[in-house]
């Protein structure tokens, strides 16, 4: 499908709203298209909570070069878009995987990237809610094999953490690392950085109440496993994308086998409509 010429979507249609948690203080534009947003207050710990788009046959990314990133999955969606640029104008703190930065390297993960026409509410929005203009990037990365000329490290637009091994650190160290950029050995060469390591890292930067995990499906993946995942903002487009034997083409969860031992079961809490697009939210229990 090509890419359409951008555009301030139609407003969604409510079929389900969820009545946990406070009401956000949507400006009244966002508010009329995305009608209205509850969020939990943290507890004990930040509310971490993640959105994706997949497919009716539960493919995330097509792991295709040019083809890797959710534009494809939604068709390019302006209502998928805006959605995105609302959850991130609510996060303290977007975490990425060194995956998803390949996938979409030019990229940053602030609201107004996603969705430029709504900078305006979006930048209004986060004010209201005492939040700077962009939330924290926090990119995950065992190797540190990422090129720091990247513009989420050399624009300076956005304050990065990277979160690395010991081993990974040192080869970031030597590029040279943009005063916008922080770098944080949190795990041993060898060894997958924990999702509770990442947590606790974020968590000793600065005061955080939401952290937005977008991916990819193996940090996801990890998030689940150790029951850190709050909340799921699950975009179901209306395409088959179909799979062929090693064309490794990646699901929302990749890493993790819960099922049948270990299922994990969500609460639908929350439905929205779009043209054949459905926007859905599960909450997860805490352990």
């Amino acid at each position: 499908m090509p890419r359409p010429a951008s555009a301030v979507p139609a407003p969604l249609t409510t079929l389900l709203a969820t009545r946990r948690g406070q009401r956000v203080p949507l400006p009244p534009r966002l508010e009329r298209l995305y009608g209205s947003l509850r969020m939990p207050s943290p507890r004990a710990r930040p509310h971490v909570f993640s959105n994706f788009v997949t497919t009716l046959d539960g493919v995330v990314s097509l792991n295709e070069k040019g083809h890797a990133s959710g534009g494809d999955i939604s068709g390019f969606s302006a209502q998928d878009r805006m959605v995105m640029g609302l959850l991130r104008a609510i996060a303290d703190v977007v975490v990425i995987g060194a995956g998803t930065l390949g996938a979409d390297s030019r990229h940053l993960w602030t609201a107004a990237a996603i969705f430029p026409e709504l900078a305006k509410e979006y930048r209004q929005l986060s004010q209201e809610l005492g939040q700077g203009e962009a939330p924290l990037h926090v990119i995950v990365s065992g190797s540190g094999t990422i090129d720091l000329g990247l513009p989420v490290f050399a624009s300076g637009k956005v304050q990065t953490l990277i979160l690395t091994t010991t081993a990974g650190a040192k080869h970031l160290l030597r590029q040279g690392v943009p005063d916008s950029v922080a770098v944080r050995a949190i795990g041993r060469s060898g060894r997958a950085i924990s999702a509770r390591a990442i947590l606790d890292a974020v968590c000793r930067v600065r005061p955080v109440r939401r952290i937005l995990v977008e991916g990819g499906p193996r940090l996801l993946g990890d998030f689940h496993a150790e029951r850190l995942l709050d909340e799921q903002f699950l975009t179901l487009a209306p395409q088959i994308a179909g799979r062929d034997a090693g064309d490794g083409r990646l699901s929302l969860v990749m890493g993790q086998a819960f099922a049948p031992n270990h299922a994990l079961w969500g609460s639908l809490s929350d439905v929205r409509r779009g043209g054949s697009h459905l926007y859905l939210r599960y909450s997860f229990p805490r352990e």
